[in-house]
């Protein structure tokens, strides 16, 4: 039977979020018997909502509350109210990713060691390494089902998109070119069935095969009796007392009436653009500039990773819409080479993009549609897409704030995410556009479309972890420096983006959040 928790129960550990960090630590926590409450701002879907559908599941599960786009970025632009393309919904955005399960290098870790101080750039090492991260990525590998070395699971098939980045790769001399790591199952795994090679992994998985708390996490949580889940509960503070110690949380319940949740201990995992507006949100005349906040990084150092898209017409039929939407990765530019003109490095991840999403993005904003589009979605059997990821500096300009007057539903100050990419990221962008024309055009194509970003679903930093208080805002375990018993769940204690995908590494750092909590819980520390 589902747990059902007292509001003025202080014994309980508040989760705001349930994606993969909240979604995560709220299982491990339960697993260990230690009771929590999930609060999530979006409804409880079922597999009977998730329907393959690009369009129509983008509507029903994103978070299309209003926020600013601002900066010198293109978003600012093409996107001015959608800056973050998440989900606002019980699993978070495991709802919406496409299962690339990448470890971080061991220089991505230590990027100001490796590279020093770069103008323009907040750079900073994360407060761990490849080596004290890998039993916790093993750990989040099986949980998760990983194609590859841990599971034992065998990679994806090859797409026919992916036959063709690889092929086009591999005649410019790469090799490092592979479907996965992928947490898809490619078999019979854990109670779901292999992938259907559908191409719907981005807007839900009919199928379960993709690894996402909504249907994994969530309900093994909720099955031991020690979690609640309270979906469409949209918190909107965290108080303290006098001595500055978390006593609970505000929040707008299904019916928008207020409730007060008291806890013996808050997590925030509500995503980089979430979590830290909660912050700021929570200010007080002890802490008046948010919580967590003495040393003035929360919200700042906001990083979506440097991406574009590049999409080529074929001499052949490729049909890329058939098969994993991203179960093709080649990583020879991923490693750490300044020679380039740039640090960091970037991966190239084939992505099939529908008909629908590939109309909106291939010439985005207000110049959008015309001619080129229509002319190029004449040949969408012929395309082969690929996704560029890769090291986005952080900048302390780029950040999260609260608007000064326009308020939301809730009557919260709406986010303002003010993002300038730095010389870094534009220089990396140009050289990746210059491999996939060597890479496309080693296999005949002659007609090229190489496209912007699209509203960032790889949202990191903003309450970053640091070894010192005065250079971040949490620990290496998530806790904030300044308030014990307030810890930050999610990507955005990254301190430095790396050219991976973050799911795994998030799951990962919960799982050792979890098991960090629950110790310090023991001694009674927190």
């Amino acid at each position: 039977m589902a747990a059902k928790f007292d509001l003025n129960d202080d014994s309980v550990v508040v989760i705001v979020g349930s994606g993969a960090g909240g979604g995560t630590l709220a299982n491990e926590l339960a697993q260990k018997g230690i009771k929590s409450v999930v609060l999530e701002a979006g409804k409880q879907f079922t597999m009977d909502d998730i329907e393959n559908d690009e369009w129509a599941m983008f509507q029903k599960i994103s978070w299309l509350d209003k926020r600013i786009s601002a900066g010198g970025w293109h978003g600012a632009i093409n996107h001015p109210n959608l800056p973050a393309w998440i989900v606002k919904g019980v699993g978070g955005s495991t709802v919406h990713w496409a299962g690339v399960a990448l470890r971080l290098q061991e220089h991505e870790f230590k990027m100001k060691t490796t590279n020093g101080d770069i103008a323009g750039a907040n750079m900073a090492d994360w407060p761990v390494s490849l080596q004290e991260m890998t039993p916790w990525y093993e750990k989040a590998e099986l949980k998760m089902g990983v194609t590859g070395e841990t599971t034992g699971m065998p990679d994806l098939p090859w797409s026919n998109n992916f036959k063709v980045l690889a092929e086009g790769a591999r005649r410019i001399g790469f090799k490092e070119i592979k479907s996965g790591p992928m947490a898809i199952n490619s078999v019979e795994r854990d109670g779901r069935p292999p992938c259907q090679q559908t191409g719907f992994c981005m807007q839900g998985c009919k199928f379960q095969a993709k690894w996402s708390t909504m249907y994994t996490e969530i309900p093994s949580a909720v099955e031991t009796g020690h979690c609640e889940v309270r979906p469409n509960s949209m918190v909107l503070q965290i108080e303290h007392d006098d001595s500055g110690k978390v006593t609970g949380v505000v929040y707008a319940d299904a019916e928008g009436k207020t409730q007060r949740q008291k806890a013996r201990l808050v997590c925030v995992a509500g995503n980089s653009i979430e979590s830290p507006r909660l912050l700021l949100n929570s200010e007080s005349s002890k802490y008046p500039d948010g919580l967590a906040n003495s040393s003035g990084q929360v919200g700042r150092n906001y990083m979506t990773h440097a991406t574009a898209g590049v999409y080529a017409v074929m001499p052949g039929l490729v049909h890329m819409n058939r098969g994993t939407s991203v179960a093709g990765i080649v990583s020879d530019q991923s490693h750490n080479n300044p020679e380039r003109g740039f640090i960091g490095g970037y991966q190239l991840e084939k992505l099939a993009l529908g008909i629908g999403f590939l109309s909106a993005f291939l010439v985005p904003g207000p110049t959008g549609w015309g001619r080129k589009v229509s002319k190029a979605l004449e040949k969408y059997p012929y395309m082969s897409g690929v996704w560029i990821c890769g090291e986005d500096l952080p900048q302390e300009q780029n950040r999260i704030t609260l608007h000064a007057t326009e308020k939301d539903q809730y009557g919260l100050p709406i986010p303002v995410v003010a993002k300038t990419p730095h010389n870094n990221d534009v220089n990396m962008t140009n050289h990746a556009y210059d491999t996939m024309k060597s890479i496309y055009e080693a296999v005949g194509s002659r007609e090229i479309y190489d496209l912007p970003a699209y509203p960032a679903s790889h949202n990191m930093g903003t309450n970053r972890m640091s070894e010192n208080a005065r250079d971040g805002v949490v620990n290496a375990y998530g806790q904030s420096h300044d308030i014990k018993n307030l810890f930050v769940s999610d990507g955005s204690v990254f301190p430095t983006s790396s050219s991976n995908n973050p799911t795994l590494t998030i799951v990962a750092l919960a799982i050792r959040q979890a098991d960090y909590i629950a110790g310090a819980m023991s001694r009674g520390e927190i």
